[in-house]
C-alpha cells in the first residue's frame, strides 16, 4: 500500500479519537453541564448528523480544489472546533462545536476516500479502505482510552484540548503525503448531476441502507458502553478504557481481516460475520454483569462489527464507481446515518427496565434488521466486484 495511505489514516486517527472518545467522557460531561447522560449522548449523533450533512456537501465544493488543499483546510478547522468546544462553559455551545467538527470531519473523508481509491489498482479498493479505517480502530486502541484516562485524571477538557493538538501532527502528515495538484486535473470527473444520478442505482441504495444499519448497531451499544462496565459489570471507571482498548484491538483485527476479503469475497463475510453478530449483542446483554465475559465479548463484536461494516462500506465504493469524486461522500453518509441513528435508538432504552442494558437489545434487533433487509435483496447485494450474486 502507497505511504500517502498511512499518512492519510494518521489524520484519520485524530479524527476518529474525537468520533470515539464520547464514549468514556459522557458521565463526567452530563455533571459538567449538569444534564442528563442521555441529553449529553445526543453529541454523538450531533457529530454523526454533522457528518452526514457535511459529506455530500463538502465533497461538491471541494471536488474541484487540489485534494491536499482540501484535506488540511478540513483538518485545521476541525482542530479549532476542538478548541472552542474545550474553553466553553454553555452546554449548546459545546453541542455546536461538535457539529461543525463533523463538517470538517465528514469533508476530510469524503476527499480522503477518494483520494485512497485513485492511489490503489481498482480492484484494491477494499485494502486501501483498511488502511484507512485502521487510524480509526487505532483511535478506539490508543486515542479513545488514552482519553478516556486523561479525562479521568485531568477532566473532559483536557481530552479536547489534546485533539486539537494532535492535529497538528496530522496536518504534516497530509502536506508530506499528498501531492500538490491543480484545481482542475488533467481528468475530469462526470458532472455533478451524473454523480448524483448513481443514487438510483438500487444496488448503492442497499449496500448504504446495510452499512447504516450495521453501524448503527455498533455506535448504539458503543455510545453507552460505560455504565454497561461501571453499573452492569460492577467495574471501576479506569476498566472503561481496558473496555474500549478491547473494542479496538478486535475492531483492527476486523478490518484487517475483511480487507483482505471485501474485494473478492464480500458475500462470505456477509454471510459468516451477520450471524455471530446477531447473536453476540444479545449475548452481552445477558452476560454483561460478568466481568470476564463482558471484556471477551466486547473485544468479539468489535471484531465483528468492523469486518461487517468496513466490507459493505466497500461495497458502496465498487458501486458508486460512475461518481468517483463523490463515493466517498456516500460511504461517509451510510457510516454516519448509523451513528447518528444507533445512540438515538439506545437513548430510548434507557428509561426502561433494561437500564443499561437496553442499548445493546437495540443493536441486536438493528442486526436482525440488517439480515433480514440482506436476505430479502441477495439477488442485488453481489460478491467480488460485482460479478457474482450473493448467496
Amino acid at each position: 500500500m502507497p505511504l500517502p495511505l498511512y499518512l492519510l489514516a494518521m489524520a484519520v486517527f485524530a479524527m476518529g479519537t474525537s468520533e470515539f472518545m464520547l464514549a468514556g467522557l459522557l458521565p463526567d460531561i452530563a455533571s459538567d453541564f449538569d444534564v442528563p447522560v442521555g441529553a449529553a449522548g445526543t453529541l454523538t449523533p450531533a457529530f454523526a448528523i454533522g457528518m452526514i450533512v457535511g459529506a455530500p456537501l463538502m465533497a461538491g465544493l471541494a471536488r474541484n480544489w487540489p485534494a491536499r488543499t482540501s484535506l488540511l483546510g478540513f483538518v485545521f478547522v476541525f482542530s479549532a472546533a476542538h478548541a472552542v468546544g474545550a474553553a466553553t462553559s454553555a452546554f449548546p455551545v459545546l453541542f455546536a462545536t461538535r457539529v461543525v467538527a463533523a463538517l470538517a470531519n465528514a469533508g476530510f473523508l469524503a476527499v480522503a476516500l477518494t483520494t485512497a481509491a485513485t492511489l490503489v489498482t481498482p480492484d484494491k479498493k477494499g485494502r486501501a479502505l483498511a488502511v484507512l479505517l485502521s487510524g480509526t480502530t487505532m483511535a478506539t486502541i490508543a486515542g479513545v482510552p488514552g482519553g478516556s484516562v486523561l479525562g479521568a485524571l485531568l477532566g473532559w477538557r483536557a481530552t479536547f484540548w489534546a485533539v486539537a493538538a494532535l492535529c497538528l501532527p496530522a496536518a504534516m502528515g497530509v502536506l508530506r503525503g499528498i501531492p500538490a495538484r491543480p484545481a482542475r486535473g488533467e481528468t475530469r470527473g462526470p458532472a455533478m448531476r451524473a454523480e448524483l444520478a448513481q443514487l438510483k442505482r438500487p444496488r448503492l441504495l442497499l449496500v448504504m441502507l446495510l452499512g447504516a444499519l450495521v453501524n448503527a448497531a455498533t455506535f448504539a451499544s458503543f455510545t453507552f458502553l460505560a455504565p454497561v462496565v461501571t453499573d452492569v459489570a460492577g467495574l471501576g471507571e479506569l476498566w472503561i478504557s481496558v473496555a474500549l482498548v478491547l473494542f479496538g484491538v478486535g475492531s483492527l483485527a476486523g478490518v484487517t481481516v475483511a480487507g483482505r476479503m471485501s474485494d473478492q469475497q464480500p458475500g462470505r463475510v456477509v454471510a459468516v460475520g451477520g450471524p455471530l453478530l446477531l447473536i453476540g449483542w444479545p449475548a452481552l446483554a445477558v452476560l454483561a454483569d460478568k466481568p470476564v465475559a463482558l471484556l471477551t465479548l466486547v473485544f468479539i463484536q468489535g471484531a465483528l462489527s468492523f469486518a461487517l461494516g468496513s466490507t459493505l462500506i466497500t461495497r458502496v465504493l465498487y458501486e458508486a464507481a460512475g461518481a468517483p469524486t463523490m463515493a466517498g461522500s456516500y460511504a461517509t453518509v451510510a457510516l454516519n446515518v448509523g451513528a447518528a441513528v444507533g445512540p438515538l435508538i439506545a437513548a430510548t432504552t434507557l428509561s426502561t427496565t433494561a437500564r443499561d442494558l437496553g442499548p445493546l437489545w437495540a443493536s441486536g434487533l438493528l442486526i436482525a434488521l440488517a439480515l433480514l433487509v440482506a436476505s430479502c435483496w441477495r439477488g442485488v447485494l453481489t460478491a467480488g466486484r460485482g460479478s457474482e450474486v450473493l448467496r
